[in-house]
C-alpha cells in the first residue's frame, strides 16, 4: 500500500479540486489516501458541534469514495483516538475529558466518557466508509499523558507506567473495533509505542501486534494492528513493518508551521542514499501538513506540495530517484526539469492547481522583498514621507511626485496580482482557508504598501 495522508486539518480543498488530483495521484503510483477528516466531516446528532462550517456533506464524503473507487485508491478514514483531538477539546462541552485541564491536546483516558465519545465518533465515521477495509487509529503524540491527577492514582494504585496506561486505553479502542466490525483492520502511527518497554509490550500488548521500529524508519512511521489476532499468530504470521515517512529538512526548523514554500523531503537525503531497504508493505505519504495542529497557523497548500509530493511518490515506486522516476514526475506534471537541492521546478507545468503553486512562488520569493525595498530603501520616501509626516498630513508635492509614480505601479501591479491568486485559490478552496492564506502570507506585507498609497494619495 502506497498511502497519500491527506490532513484536512487546515486548507480542505473542495471535492471538485479532489476529481483533479485523485487521478494523478494514482498516475503517479499511489494506491490509496489516508484521510484525516477532523472538523470536515459530517457529524450528526450530538456530535454537530465538532463540524466546521465549511464540513463535507454526507453526499461530499460518498464523491470522495466514488473517485477514489473509479482512481483504484483505497480511503482509509484516520480517527485519532489518543493525542491530536484539539478539534475535539477546544469545545467547552468536552473539556472535562482533557488529560490536563489546560491543555485540549490530549484526553484523559480514565474517564468513561471519553471512550464513549470515541465510539459515537468512531462510528460514524465507519458508517459512511462501508467500502473502507482499513482504519487509522491515529494515537501518535499523546502529549501530556501520565501528568493528569487522574493518571497519576491510576498509575500509583496499579503499579504502572505511562507505557502501560497508553496501552491500555488503546486496546480499549481496538476491543470495540473488533466486536463491532469484524474484519476491519487497524493502522497506528508508531511514536508512542517506540517510548514502551518490550515487558509493557508482551504483557499489556496481548492481543494487538505492534512491529517494532526498524533502522532507518522515522518517528512517524505506521505500525500495523491487528485487533483480532493474539501474539502468538502474529509471531507465525507476520504484520507489515513500520514505514519511513517523509519528513523535510525545514520542518524542524522553529518557523516550519509557517512556511508556505514546500522543500522536498529527497532534498534533504545523501546523494548515494537508496531508499529500497526502507520500504515496506504499507507506506505513508504525507502530502503537505497545511496545518501543524488545529491551532497553527496554515502553512504549505496541496498544489504547492504536488511536485515535491510526486517525487516521493515515483522514488517509493522505484526504489530510488531514479532517471525512470524522474521521467515520470517530468511526463506527469508537465514540467521540464526538477532542482531536489533548490527545491525547485522549471517549466509551466500541467498539474492541478499549478497557477496556484507559480503564484505561490511569485509570493514567497518576491512579495515581501519589493514592498520593503520600495519603502524602506527610497530616499525620498524616508526623508519627506516618514511616519511622522503622514501622521500630520504634511509633504512637500514636489518631492512626494519623485516616488509616487514608482509606488502607485508597484501597488496596482500587486493588486492585480493578488485579485487573480485570490480567484484561484476560491476555485480550490473554502472562504475560511483563502482569507486565513491571504491575511497570514499576503496582508502583512501588502498592507503596508497599502497604507501609504492612502496617506500619498
Amino acid at each position: 500500500m502506497r498511502l497519500i495522508h491527506l490532513d484536512l486539518k487546515g486548507a480542505a480543498p473542495r471535492v471538485s479540486y479532489l476529481e483533479q488530483v485523485f487521478p494523478l495521484l494514482s498516475q503517479l503510483g499511489a494506491n490509496g489516501v489516508l484521510i484525516e477528516y477532523e472538523d470536515m466531516f459530517p457529524f450528526k446528532g450530538e456530535l454537530e458541534i465538532l463540524r466546521s462550517p465549511y464540513a463535507y456533506s454526507e453526499e461530499d464524503i460518498e464523491r470522495i469514495q466514488q473517485l477514489a473507487e473509479q482512481h483504484k485508491l483505497e480511503v482509509v478514514p484516520l480517527v485519532q483516538t489518543f493525542g491530536h483531538v484539539e478539534f475535539i477539546l477546544k469545545h467547552e462541552k468536552y473539556q472535562h475529558l482533557r488529560e490536563v485541564e489546560r491543555f485540549p491536546n490530549s484526553f484523559n483516558p480514565h474517564v468513561p466518557d471519553t471512550l464513549a465519545l470515541l465510539k459515537s465518533i468512531l462510528s460514524q465515521v465507519i458508517e459512511k466508509h462501508r467500502r473502507s477495509t482499513w482504519i487509522h487509529i491515529g494515537a501518535d503524540e499523546v502529549f501530556h499523558l501520565g501528568e493528569g491527577l487522574d493518571s497519576k492514582n491510576w498509575m500509583s494504585h496499579n503499579k504502572g507506567d505511562v507505557g502501560t496506561m497508553y496501552l491500555k486505553h488503546i486496546k480499549e479502542v481496538l476491543g470495540f473495533l473488533t466486536a463491532q466490525y469484524w474484519g476491519l483492520r487497524a493502522l497506528m502511527w508508531d511514536d508512542m509505542l517506540r517510548k514502551i518497554s518490550v515487558g509493557a509490550l508482551r504483557g499489556e500488548g496481548t492481543g494487538m501486534a505492534a512491529v517494532a521500529p526498524g533502522p532507518g524508519s522515522s518517528s512517524s512511521a505506521h505500525s500495523c494492528v491487528h485487533p483480532g489476532r493474539g501474539r502468538a499468530q502474529c509471531q507465525q504470521e507476520p504484520v507489515p513493518g513500520p514505514v519511513g515517512m517523509w519528513v523535510s529538512g525545514n520542518h524542524e526548523e522553529p518557523e516550519a508551521p509557517s512556511c508556505c514554500w514546500q522543500q522536498c523531503p529527497l532534498a534533504a537525503l545523501p546523494a548515494e542514499s537508496g531508499i529500497a531497504k526502507h520500504v515496506s508493505p504499507v507506506q505513508a505519504m504525507a502530502a503537505p501538513p497545511h496545518r501543524y495542529d488545529h491551532y497553527s497557523v496554515l502553512c504549505e497548500l496541496l498544489p504547492v506540495g504536488i511536485p515535491s509530493l510526486a517525487i516521493c511518490l515515483q522514488t517509493l515506486v522505484n526504489g530510488g530517484f531514479t532517471e525512470e522516476a524522474k521521467r515520470k514526475v517530468l511526463e506527469v506534471l508537465g514540467l521540464e526539469s526538477v532542482q531536489l537541492e533548490q527545491s525547485t521546478c522549471e517549466g509551466r507545468g500541467a498539474f492541478p492547481g499549478v497557477e496556484i503553486y507559480h503564484m505561490v512562488e511569485q509570493v514567497n520569493g518576491h512579495l515581501k522583498e519589493s514592498i520593503l525595498k520600495a519603502l524602506e530603501e527610497e530616499s525620498a520616501i524616508k526623508g519627506w514621507f516618514s511616519p511622522y509626516h503622514r501622521k500630520r498630513q504634511f509633504g512637500n508635492p514636489r518631492n512626494m511626485e519623485s516616488f509616487g509614480s514608482k509606488v502607485l505601479k508597484l501597488h496596482e501591479d500587486w493588486e492585480s496580482f493578488v485579485r487573480d491568486l485570490r480567484a484561484q485559490l476560491e476555485r480550490v478552496y473554502f472562504p475560511d482557508t483563502v482569507e486565513e492564506w491571504m491575511e497570514e502570507n499576503v496582508n502583512p506585507y501588502l498592507d503596508q504598501l497599502r497604507d501609504l498609497v492612502r496617506d500619498y494619495r
